[in-house]
């Protein structure tokens, strides 16, 4: 079972990852962060159909989009100069209460 937890969060690293790459991808007009969004989203998409062998498609994929959600918000505030507030902090921390609540109940 841990084996599939390093997949999940193996997976929304990619997710990320190509989530940043969009963003430098400039409407598919720069070539390697564009290669890079379709390489990366396939390898998110591929560890996510192998954590479904044993995970509730439900937990998992709540899981998978909603730490994705509060990781590539938190690196645009960090990172790429989107602007910092303290509703986004914490709506990113109600992000995190949800996935732990989903995995209490």
């Amino acid at each position: 079972m841990k084996t599939y937890w390093i997949y999940l969060a193996l997976g929304i690293v990619f997710e990320v990852l190509g989530t940043v790459c969009m963003k430098f991808a400039e409407g598919f007009t720069k070539l390697w962060p564009s290669v890079l969004v379709f390489v990366f989203y396939g390898l998110s998409l591929g560890l996510l159909v192998l954590v479904l062998e044993k995970f509730q498609v439900s937990i998992a994929y709540a899981i998978w989009a909603s730490v994705g959600t509060a990781l590539i918000a938190a690196i645009g505030m960090i990172f790429l100069g989107e602007p910092f507030s303290i509703p986004k902090v914490v709506s990113i921390l109600l992000i995190i209460a949800g996935i732990i609540g989903l995995e209490l109940f």
